[in-house]
């Protein structure tokens, strides 16, 4: 069994194609199963809570309608005061107990692991962070599903990353695809999903590199998540479209009313963190209940602020919000989500992000209907136009926000309103983001510090190095103990590819690997040196020193075989050589 996983990690290290589609495959259907997970208990959740206990008759989207039961009769608004600060107190003692990093929104979390910690996110985290976001939404807190979710995947691809024994490089992708996932599927939007996974990590770039992965995970995770709940978008839409170029001088205009609102959201939300919560003469685990307090005493007054919003976010779309309750909304929930994560809650800013920017443009919507009806027709298109640029502005990520919006709404006829508010958002925001781990682009990112450096053995192949008229003396993969014995006799070579009858590679044998059999002579007739061999390493001809510097360094051997698909072992590489090489080209380029 360990001998035909070895044999199918080695065939997953020789092909890289078929690597990236069964790695995205594992990491698709376990981010997929658990953000199922997370939805099914967070919907339950929030039922018993503030429905059944306090009796709050909670609004839900169009698309999420998992719990049909009915709300408990009697409106106990008292305990929307105690909620928050009970999913508070259980939420401080489960994070600080058990796993501090998983305190707080979740994507600053995954940015720092990816430039930061070499795409390392402990095992015991998507767990904990999973169930206290789980408790601080469903009692009423103030955060959204997308920070947990990423870190959840991102936790789960770290872990299979960790599991297959993949180097550095391969494990932070792994990271990506596993967030990728899981925004893809708990928000039923798996374009928008993998693009934000690459973009939200810079300010001024995007981790193409990662695109395959995220978009293969993504779609397999989101294909999981909607054979189960459905493939209709979360947010049900009135028939809009864009069509009179004269509205988007009203779309800039929402674009910019966006900008002062995405500023007060990062300040107060940073600022309560370190000029009050930090400040508390509290045990840490304490703090998130005085924010659980501080979100009761708003939602005492406006419940809308609880938990996501969605369903508010809906009747917004639906233009049947009015102008002042929608900019008093937008207000508390900044506070309110300070209030949550920056005391160390557990929740994402992306959903808080959608209600404010919804809020905003619903606002903007229905003032602009109202004084130039010959030019805005609905309302509602600003409330969506206003999700994307509001989350655009502060995440500094404009296109995953705007595919975002239009998946989860199905509003693919705003798509131009919806680049335009956001590029207008983004290049008025420069200054500040969301998200403190972000770096500027690939180069401020530790992550790519190797990339600054001219790699001169990408130049140079494999086929220019190594002499394929030297002899390789290989073993057949049936020979006997005894047998090799006799050859090692004759010989001073101490590595050897190990072939079938087509000279093709099954494994490679040193002397280190037959030392504590090699005076057995009861097994000497029953060994074969298949049995004995290492899984096999070898590099094509066609492939950069680059690439086989690093097959060198991952499996700590002196020489690899040169294998063609068709010929089998030509030849073999020697690490002497490989370095002679690297000198020759720096010579060259010192020269040129």
């Amino acid at each position: 069994m360990v001998r035909r996983l070895a044999g199918i990690r080695g065939a997953l290290e020789r092909n890289k194609t078929l690597r990236y589609v069964v790695y995205s495959g594992v990491v698709g259907v376990v981010s997929g199963l658990g953000a199922c997970l997370f939805f099914v208990l967070l919907e339950w959740g929030k039922y018993f809570f503030l429905e059944y206990l306090a009796g709050y008759p909670l609004s839900k989207p169009g698309g999420e309608q998992l719990v049909a039961l009915e709300r408990s009769p009697v409106f106990r608004r008292w305990m929307l005061l105690v909620l928050p600060a009970f999913g508070g107190l259980l939420t401080g003692f489960l994070v600080h107990r058990y796993a501090p990093e998983a305190e707080g929104h979740g994507t600053d979390a995954l940015i720092d692991a990816f430039h930061n910690k070499n795409g390392i996110i402990r095992t015991r985290v998507p767990y904990i962070k999973g169930l206290a976001s789980i408790i601080t939404l469903s009692t009423g807190g103030s955060a959204g599903r997308e920070g947990p979710i990423a870190q959840i995947g991102a936790g789960f691809g770290s872990w299979v990353a960790r599991l297959l024994r993949m180097n550095v490089r391969e494990r932070r992708l792994m990271l990506l695809a596993g967030c990728a996932a899981g925004l893809g599927a708990i928000f039923r939007a798996p374009l928008g999903g993998a693009l934000t996974a690459i973009e939200v990590l810079y300010r001024e770039d995007f981790e193409t590199e990662g695109i395959i992965l995220c978009i293969m995970s993504s779609v397999i995770a989101n294909a999981i998540f909607i054979s189960i709940f459905g493939q209709r978008p979360i947010f049900d839409i009135p028939p809009i479209h864009f069509a009179n170029p004269v509205e988007l001088l009203f779309y800039a205009g929402l674009g910019l009313v966006c900008v002062p609102f995405g500023f007060t959201y990062v300040k107060v939300f940073y600022g309560m963190r370190d000029y009050f919560f930090r400040r508390l003469p509290l045990k840490k685990a304490l703090v998130p209940t005085v924010g659980g307090l501080m979100v009761g005493l708003i939602a005492y007054w406006r419940p809308e602020v609880m938990s996501g919003g969605y369903g508010t976010i809906q009747k917004a779309l639906m233009g049947t919000l009015p102008v002042s309750l929608m900019l008093s909304l937008a207000v508390l929930k900044i506070f309110a989500t300070a209030f949550t994560i920056s005391s160390g809650g557990s929740g994402g800013v992306f959903g808080p992000s959608l209600f404010i920017g919804a809020m905003l443009g619903g606002a903007v919507g229905q003032i602009s209907c109202g004084l130039f009806p010959q030019w805005v027709g609905n309302s509602g298109a600003f409330a969506l136009v206003g999700m994307g640029a509001f989350f655009g502005g502060v995440a500094k990520a404009p296109i995953g926000a705007l595919l975002m919006v239009c998946e989860m709404t199905g509003g693919y006829g705003l798509v131009v309103p919806l680049m335009f508010a956001s590029v207008i958002a983004v290049l008025c925001s420069q200054g500040w983001s969301l998200y403190e781990k972000q770096v500027l682009n690939k180069f401020h990112s530790p992550a790519h510090r190797t990339d600054m450096v001219l790699n001169v053995l990408e130049n140079v192949k494999v086929r220019d190095v190594y002499d394929p008229t030297l002899p390789v003396t290989s073993l057949p993969q049936d020979m006997t103990l005894r047998e090799l014995k006799r050859f090692m006799v004759h010989t001073r070579e101490s590595f050897f590819p190990v072939v079938d009858d087509r000279f093709h590679l099954k494994g490679i044998l040193s002397l280190q690997d037959v030392r504590s059999v090699l005076f057995e002579d009861s097994v000497a007739e029953l060994l074969v040196v298949g049995e004995l061999a290492s899984p096999p390493v070898s590099v094509r001809p066609d492939i950069s020193l680059y690439e086989a510097l690093m097959k060198f360094l991952s499996s700590g051997y002196g020489q690899i075989p040169v294998e063609e698909r068709d010929l089998g072992v030509v030849g073999m590489l020697r690490l002497e050589e490989l370095m002679h090489a690297y000198h020759q080209e720096i010579q060259r380029l010192r020269e040129d």
